[in-house]
Order: structure tokens, then C-alpha cells, then sequence
């Protein structure tokens, strides 16, 4: 049945009528991006040389998507599970991830957090198949040249829109993991057009070969990166610098995504080069703002000001002191003052205690604006997190440590003592790895605790009444953030973007519909959230004079987004055209 033109149809994203095909017979076949499988129609199999080489039977997607979830349903574990996804993707894109998005509740966590770790530590040793750009430290001369070749001759912004870089040194709570860090940067991309409707040809994953710590990995025989320790120094930096400048020289047009970065690096990297180019780094600004966001829902809840917030920050790394600096950005916003005057309304706590000034050299560069003074702290106790608790009388206790169980009853029992509904939200995946469980907050406070996690957990029964635990997942955030940067070709990714992101996210908050429902949207409700997200993000970028793209429709809400959903890429297949 033939369907009326839409008004943005003619955009240049606009996956909308047929596509036109280079490629012939199996070499047709072997393209992920361009096999339909058995669903290649008569005339298509004629036109593209394809008799003789698929089964009789044509089928439609909905058929070949019921197939694929049997096969996935017989997989004997997660690890197997997540294999199986891998060699799904690299068959066929349509399928892959149509397969994802009417499975995602169930599939998330086999194709990202934990499954994805088990996959990344395991990555020498399960290969099969390259994916990405590989770039050697021990090469620092051929990073143009490796980069080139994904080039798309013909088109002027390279055919890349989005490339997630790693250089391996923090995957997702596992540490060090060398050379397998692509598969974070092929995750996040894939996160990025099941969540946002990215274009998954115009994505590049990239993994900086400079070398691991990993005691294992460097005795492995097998580990597929350089056997050498991690380079750090001058020459680490060159190789970043000999990156982005590759980088934005071929893809001119990309947003560029920083990705599990060490605690040394993120911070310092970002800062560099987000004046210079539109750079993000998800562990600090994503983690951030999905956090924000669902503090900004829960003390709508619970009727408190965020300009008069006091938080414990318990944990002070790469996402700590990026949720920090959120908080910090979004106060400062609201009371109309600098971020100077409000850092004294967050205290950050890792394991030498909590950060004062007197620490010197030993804090980071993330975690020195947030030191106390250690004159306001003489003769009282820095190390337990109980007493600072007592002290600081704080509305938001936020764990980021990996330390389980660090959250004890007399801990959240302390906090309860002034605080109506305490605001507690252990961060840390996976979920062994939780600072406390849900089920423990809301029994330690009858109730009254307002609960986010890192990873999923069921929902919690208290007084016979059913709560939802919301899941603080960067995956409704990011990708939303990245779709308006892509869209609207930002020169950079600014603060007040990062704010309008989170305030649409926080508008999302379930629990604002249902009070037994979550404080963050879930991760089946992404692609609309991300609209909104984008939505936000362009018409900042355009108000910043940013924004590249010409006529962006930002004078009207449905029509800004009807152009954001015309260009978002859907996992159907179209009609072919022979070139």
C-alpha cells in the first residue's frame, strides 16, 4: 500500500524509499548492512544475481525475527548468548537489531552490561571477526592512514557521523582491559542506533592500542594487543592529539565519544579538547546527567529545592566526580550563582576518607574543586561514612565506589534521621558490586528512601504495595544527547546542552505518572526519550549559535520533532535499487 510523503522525507538521513546497492551476488550476501537473507523479493533476486544462492521460500522480517529469537532462546548461557548477537550483527543489520528492539527488556543486558564485560574480558580468546579501527601506539605515523580507510568516497563529511573511542583502561567496571576495549566502542555504538535511530553505517568504532597493566593479558599468548605496559606521559598524549586531529580532518562532521578512559585520562582529556570540538565522555557527563536527572524527579517527589540540596557523593572517581560536577552545573544554574559558591553543598568521599584540601597532590584534577577545607574538619571523624553522614545531614547519598555493601543499615538508618525521604542511589555495576540492595533502603526506611541502582533489580514490595526501582542507565540519556549533536552539527557540546538534556530526561521520570513507578525512564522507553532529549540539545545549540545544520524547525515542539524522527534510522528493510 503506498504511503503519503512526509514533510522531511527529503532530508539527507531520511532512511525513507529505495536504497541504492553497489554490490552483486554473494559479495551482496556478505554485506551485513545490504542482506535482506530470505527476504530478498523476487524481482530483487533476479536483479541482483541472487537465484540459486538463498532458500525458495521469500519471507518477511517479522518471520525471520521469530527464527533468529528461537536460536537466541537455545543459546546455554549469557556469554553464549551474547556470541551468537555478535555473529547476528555481523550477518545482517537489519535483523540484528529489529531483533534487539522487540526483545530489548531481555536482550540488554546480554548485549551491554555485564554480558558485554564477559565478552571484552574474553575478547582474545573468543575472536572471530575484526570490527573497527585498530591504532597502534607503536604507530603513531599511520593513524591517518588507519583511519582513512572508512572513508566513503563521495561524500564530504567522510560518511561518519559518530565514532566511540577507547583506549581500554576502565571498561565497565572490570578494569583494564587492553586491545578489548573495541568492544565497548562497538556496544556503545550499537546502543547508540537501538536508543537513538543513529545510522549504523555512518558509525565508527575505534580502540587505542597503547598497551595494558593487566598482569593476565600480557602473560596471555593469545591477547591480541601489544604485550607491552600502558604508555603513559608525552607520548600518550601525542597519540591522542595525532587522533583527533585525523579524526576531524576525514570525518569533519563527527561527534566524537570518549569511552572508559582511566581516572587519569578522562577528566584531563575531555578537558581538553571539548573548546576545540564536539567531544563527550559518557562515564563523566552521561553518568552525570541520567543521575541528575532522576535526583531532579525525586526531589520533585519529595518536595525539596535543588538549589538547597546537600549530597554525599561516596566514591570519587571518573563518575563520581562527574555526577559532582552535574549537580554542581545545575544548582548553580537555578540559584544563579558561579560553581565556585555552590560546591560547598557537595561532599565527596573515597578511600582515603572524605576529600579535603589537605590531600594536595594525591586528589585528582576532577576531584580538587570539590576538597573541603581541612581547618572545617579538625577533630572530627573523615574516614566513616556514618559520621560524615551525621555531620553533613545530607538530602542525596550517591554511591559510585564498587565497594559492596558499603550502604549499611546504620548508614541509611543515620541519614533517615534528617532527611524525610532520603534520596539513596548505589551506582556501582554490576549489581555484586551495589553499595546497597533496594529491597534493604526501603525496608531500613520504611519506606521513605527514594531508590535508583546501576543495574536492573526487580521491583520491591513494602506495606503490600509494589515499588518500581528506577535504573539510572546512561543508555536513555547519551544516545538522546548524541542524536542532537549529530542532527544539528554542533561545534561543541556544551554545559548548558548537558542541562537542557537532563531537565527533558527528568520531565520523562515515570513516577511523575504512577508514584509506584521509577525515577528514570527505562531503557524499552529510550527512542521516545530520546527525541525529547535531542529536541533540547538542538535548540541550545542553535541558541549558542552552535548548530550547523540550516533550517532546524526549533520555532515549534512537533515539527522539530517530526525532523529529529525523520532522520532516525529504523531496522526495516527497503526497496533496492540497482547502481
Amino acid at each position: 500500500m503506498a504511503t503519503s510523503k512526509g514533510k522531511y522525507d527529503d532530508l539527507p538521513l531520511a532512511n525513507k524509499g529505495p536504497l541504492k546497492v553497489p554490490l552483486h551476488g554473494r559479495l551482496l550476501l556478505d554485506n551485513p548492512f545490504y542482506n535482506k537473507g530470505t527476504c530478498f523479493t523476487t524481482q530483487e533476486r533476479l536483479d541482483f544475481g541472487l537465484k540459486g544462492l538463498l532458500p525458495t521460500n521469500i519471507q518477511h522480517l517479522d518471520e525471520q525475527v521469530e527464527r533468529a529469537y528461537q536460536q537466541y532462546s537455545n543459546q546455554g548461557d549469557d556469554l553464549s548468548k551474547n556470541t551468537f548477537m555478535t555473529s547476528m550483527a555481523e550477518q545482517n543489520t537489519v535483523l540484528y537489531y529489529r531483533l534487539i528492539l522487540d526483545h530489548i527488556k531481555e536482550m540488554f543486558s546480554i548485549i551491554y552490561t555485564p554480558t558485554e564485560g564477559d565478552a571484552i574480558e574474553n575478547y582474545s580468546r573468543v575472536f572471530r571477526r575484526p570490527d573497527g579501527c585498530f591504532l597502534s601506539i607503536k604507530h603513531p605515523d599511520e593513524v591517518e592512514e588507519r583511519l582513512s580507510k572508512f572513508v566513503r568516497e563521495g561524500e564530504d563529511d567522510g560518511g561518519v557521523d559518530y565514532i566511540v573511542v577507547s583506549d581500554g583502561e576502565e571498561i565497565l567496571g572490570i578494569g583494564d582491559q587492553g586491545i578489548g576495549g573495541i568492544l565497548i566502542s562497538v556496544a556503545k555504538l550499537a546502543l547508540m542506533t537501538i536508543c537513538a535511530g543513529l545510522h549504523p553505517d555512518r558509525t565508527l568504532p575505534v580502540v587505542l592500542d597503547v598497551g595494558t597493566d593487566n598482569e593476565k593479558l600480557l602473560n596471555d599468548p593469545l591477547y591480541l594487543g601489544h604485550r607491552i605496559q600502558r604508555t603513559r606521559g608525552e607520548a600518550y598524549d601525542d597519540f591522542v592529539e595525532r587522533f583527533v586531529k585525523a579524526a576531524k580532518k576525514l570525518y569533519p562532521k563527527a561527534y566524537i565519544h570518549f569511552e572508559d578512559f582511566g581516572l587519569t585520562n578522562a577528566r584531563r582529556l575531555l578537558d581538553r579538547y571539548r573548546d576545540q570540538t564536539a567531544v563527550f565522555n559518557d562515564d563523566i557527563q552521561g553518568t552525570g546527567c541520567v543521575t541528575l536527572a532522576s535526583i531532579m524527579a525525586a526531589l520533585s517527589v519529595a518536595k525539596v529545592d535543588l538549589k538547597d540540596i546537600r549530597t554525599v557523593i561516596f566514591g570519587a572517581g571518573t563518575a563520581g566526580t562527574g555526577i559532582a560536577e552535574q549537580i554542581q552545573a545545575a544548582i548553580a544554574t537555578q540559584a544563579g550563582k558561579s560553581k565556585e559558591e555552590v560546591v560547598d553543598q557537595i561532599w565527596c568521599v573515597d578511600k582515603p576518607g572524605l576529600l579535603v584540601d589537605s590531600m594536595g597532590d594525591k586528589l585528582t584534577i576532577a576531584q580538587k574543586p570539590f576538597a573541603r577545607k581541612s581547618s572545617e574538619w579538625e577533630e572530627k571523624d573523615t574516614k566513616s561514612l556514618q559520621a560524615i553522614i551525621s555531620e553533613v545531614k545530607p538530602h542525596i547519598l550517591i554511591g559510585t565506589s564498587t565497594k559492596p555493601g558499603a550502604f549499611t543499615e546504620d548508614v541509611v538508618k543515620e541519614m533517615a534521621k534528617h532527611v524525610e525521604r532520603p534520596i539513596i542511589f548505589p551506582l556501582s555495576n554490576p549489581t555484586r558490586l551495589h553499595e546497597a540492595k533496594p529491597e534493604d533502603l526501603i525496608k531500613w526506611t520504611d519506606g521513605k528512601a527514594l531508590v535508583a541502582t546501576g543495574s536492573p533489580f526487580p521491583p520491591v514490595k513494602h506495606n503490600g504495595k509494589k515499588v518500581e526501582v528506577a535504573e539510572c542507565n546512561n543508555s536513555v540519556c547519551f544516545p538522546g544527547i548524541g542524536l542532537g549533536g549529530v542532527l544539528c552539527r554542533t561545534k561543541l557540546v556544551t554545559d548548558k546542552m548537558l542541562v537542557a538534556a537532563t531537565e527533558a530526561l527528568a520531565k520523562e521520570a515515570p513516577v511523575f505518572k504512577d508514584p509506584s513507578k521509577g525515577l528514570c525512564p527505562d531503557v524499552d522507553e529510550a527512542r521516545p526519550v530520546s527525541v525529547k532529549i535531542a529536541a533540547a540539545v538542538i535548540r541550545t545549540a542553535v541558541e549558542e549559535g552552535l548548530a550547523q545544520t540550516d533550517n532546524i524547525p526549533v520555532e515549534n515542539d512537533d515539527d522539530l520533532e517530526n525532523w529529529i524522527k525523520a532522520q532516525m534510522w529504523d531496522p526495516v528493510y527497503r526497496p533496492y535499487q540497482k547502481v
